[in-house]
């Protein structure tokens, strides 16, 4: 029995018992095989032998064992739910009950994490099967831990971190920050017919909300109203004049850009930027661009109506102030009683007199009408005294005397 944690004990004559020397460890040993000789002491010396199978039986002193302390486990966005992402494994060195694992989810850390509908775990095996569509913009990486517990009494358990790494797919196009695509008027560069080639017209800025070679964005320079006039920059979206601008370049310019990322296979977004050849930009007056210009023409109608609106109502006042004035001059009229002062001198003047023969008039009547109790001279109205063509004569001017003009 050399090596074995056994040992025979007599407590009387000829009677042995077996018993051990120390603990043992069915994990270490779990059966021993002992041989145990018995020889007398005569001569010659007789011997027997028999052999005992010593089988230790387990006890729950084990509990499970990951066969890793942490997971990493890698899975595509956009799977498909149910998917088998990984597994955990454990093992437990006992035996029987003692050695069944079942496996479980662990509360997180994190209370603001939806494990139970983010992954479930197969209790009987440790496979991880995603509940649900990741999606890599929204949710990069989440950790957990789970439990591994044996069926023995009491139950004893253990557990490992799992981290969960959601990889990217190229799901997202680029998104174009500037110039603005949002259906409004659209912005124009100005460029200066003097810039030399080279000169900085604009930078389109894109983004894309993917991560690594899906990111990764380039420009191309699509379609162009003058080709050859502008070039774009692959890496970095900026527009340039490729050579001298001159007079006999159009006015506008319409240039399409294409923005592509590096995915597979890649996605892309087109711009469209209005450019604008100036003279300088201290020029008083830039022409419209073409949807300003469809817009003030949209509606000659309201204008033709405003127009005539307007001079309706200006009419319309002209007529009242000539009314107002026509009444006030009767009120007048009727105030001062009619009476009007003739002088009885001739003025002289160089009027001409068409009284019938066609010869200048040497003398001149004119009636004035003051207002009554003025106290002033002032004239107020002129009007002509016509002539008394009774007893209308042929002869010459000097002999009617009574044609001339009144200020009333």
């Amino acid at each position: 029995m050399d090596d074995l944690p056994f040992l025979l004990k007599s407590s009387l004559e000829n009677f042995y018992t077996l018993v051990t020397e120390g603990p043992l460890d069915r994990e270490s040993r779990a059966e021993y095989n002992i041989t145990i000789t018995f020889t007398d002491l005569g001569t010659p010396r007789l011997k027997t032998q028999l052999n005992i199978t010593v089988t230790v039986s387990d006890v729950n002193d084990n509990a499970p064992a990951f066969s890793q302390t942490s997971y990493t486990l890698r899975v595509r966005e956009n799977n498909s739910p149910a998917l088998h992402i990984g597994s955990v494994s454990a093992t437990d060195r006992d035996s029987g009950a003692n050695a069944q694992v079942t496996y479980s989810l662990l509360p997180p850390h994190d209370p603001q994490l939806p494990l139970g509908s983010l992954v479930s775990i197969n209790a009987d095996n440790g496979q991880l099967f995603a509940l649900r569509s990741l999606d890599f913009e929204a949710l990069q990486a989440f950790e957990f831990r789970v439990g591994a517990a044996d069926r023995g009494s009491p139950a004893l358990s253990s557990q490992a971190l799992v981290r969960v790494l959601v990889a990217d797919a190229n799901d997202n196009a680029p998104f174009v920050l500037y110039p603005l695509q949002n259906g409004s008027a659209p912005c124009t560069e100005l460029v200066p017919r003097a810039a030399e080639a080279g000169y900085l017209v604009a930078k389109v800025v894109a983004v894309d909300g993917d991560s690594g070679q899906n990111a990764w964005l380039s420009y191309q320079l699509l379609k162009a109203t003058e080709p050859g006039l502008f070039g774009v920059w692959a890496h970095n979206g900026e527009v340039r004049t490729a050579r001298p601008l001159s007079e006999r370049d159009a006015v506008k310019h319409r240039l399409l850009v294409l923005v592509r990322d590096h995915g597979e296979p890649p996605l892309s977004a087109s711009v469209t930027l209005h450019v604008l050849l100036v003279d300088g930009f201290s020029q008083p007056y830039l022409p419209l661009p073409d949807a300003a210009v469809a817009e003030a023409r949209a509606d000659p109608l309201t204008v033709y109506l405003v127009v005539a609106l307007a001079s309706v109502s200006s009419l319309f006042l002209f007529s009242v102030l000539v009314f107002v004035a026509v009444q006030l001059c009767r009120r007048r009229r009727a105030a001062s009683g009619g009476g009007c002062s003739v002088p009885e001198g001739p003025f002289p003047g160089h009027l001409v007199d068409f009284s019938g023969a066609g010869t200048l008039s040497h003398s001149y009547q004119y009636e004035v009408c003051l207002r009554g109790g003025s106290g002033t001279g002032e004239f107020k109205f002129l009007k002509p005294i016509m002539p008394n063509f009774q007893g209308h004569s042929s002869g010459p001017a000097e002999e009617n005397p009574n044609f001339g003009f009144s200020i009333q």
